[in-house]
């Protein structure tokens, strides 16, 4: 089964009213530890896990997931290594890569999709490559069976949309504030109506992250109509504080997993 089919049975038999992706910071505090953590995430009822490449210079990570990257940087975290938790993780979820895209195109989109492949890896995320400069990306991802998905934000203009939803696979991750990741007391005003215009210019499912740092804030994001739920600087935040990572984790999850099975309040 290649990674689109996989992404896509992921969301059709997602546990609860919307598929639930927890973010992973490849290398943070240990490779080791990452891969504990990720399969904590399972444990406690992710349908997918989205996994970070540590990056010298981010644009959309916050400070708490940016603390991370720098830390497993210092510990001495590359690519390779966190493509071995990409093979561990990948035999028990779909995993989505996230990195940035110096690291694909300082080896070449295809030899470095084919190792994305080789590991196991459903989709890729690469958050500083636009539209107009991931035709080479794409037809490499096409041709591994890779799904290379694109992110939106409540900025992106309906014209813009239709082009990327047109050509978006695996899911349309849907940026829920504009500026970077990071927990928020409230989902912002606009949330809502991204998710709805997002929808209606794809067909493949569309995942709000960004800010969604409680089990109310996923139940939101599901009943305003998101067919995933990205969690990221929550749980990162979580393994950093805790002296146990992946039990600290794997309840969080375990809330989250909780809060999208049950019926939003009215």
């Amino acid at each position: 089964m290649d990674g689109p089919q996989r992404i896509a049975d992921a969301f059709a038999n997602a546990k609860g009213r919307a598929a639930l992706m927890p973010y992973l910071m490849g290398g943070f505090p240990t490779l080791g530890d990452s891969i504990r953590i990720g399969e904590a995430y399972v444990d406690g009822g992710a349908d997918l896990i989205e996994l970070g490449v540590p990056f010298s210079d981010p644009l959309a990570d916050g400070p708490v997931i940016h603390a991370a990257g720098t830390e497993a940087l210092r510990a001495g975290t590359t690519v390779a290594g966190v493509l071995t938790v990409c093979h561990t993780l990948s035999q028990r979820v779909p995993v989505v890569m996230m990195m940035y895209a110096n690291l694909i195109f300082a080896k070449g989109p295809d030899a470095f999709v084919g190792e994305l492949a080789g590991a196991g890896a459903s989709g890729l995320i690469v958050p500083d490559m636009p539209l107009e400069e991931g035709d080479e990306v794409l037809a490499a991802c096409d041709a591994a069976g890779v799904a290379l998905v694109p992110l939106v934000a409540p900025t992106t203009p309906d014209e813009r949309l239709a082009r990327i939803g047109a050509r978006a696979r695996g899911f349309v991750y849907t940026v829920s504030v504009t500026g970077t990741t990071g927990e928020r007391a409230t989902l912002s005003a606009t949330y809502g109506s991204v998710i709805a215009r997002t929808k209606a210019h794809t067909n493949v499912p569309v995942a709000l992250g960004f800010g969604i740092g409680s089990p109310e804030q996923a139940a939101q994001a599901a009943e305003a109509g998101a067919d995933g739920v990205i969690i990221g600087s929550r749980l990162v935040r979580a393994a950093a504080e805790a002296d146990d990572p992946a039990a600290a984790v794997r309840d969080l999850v375990k809330g989250f997993s909780a809060a999208l099975a049950e019926p939003a309040p009215s």
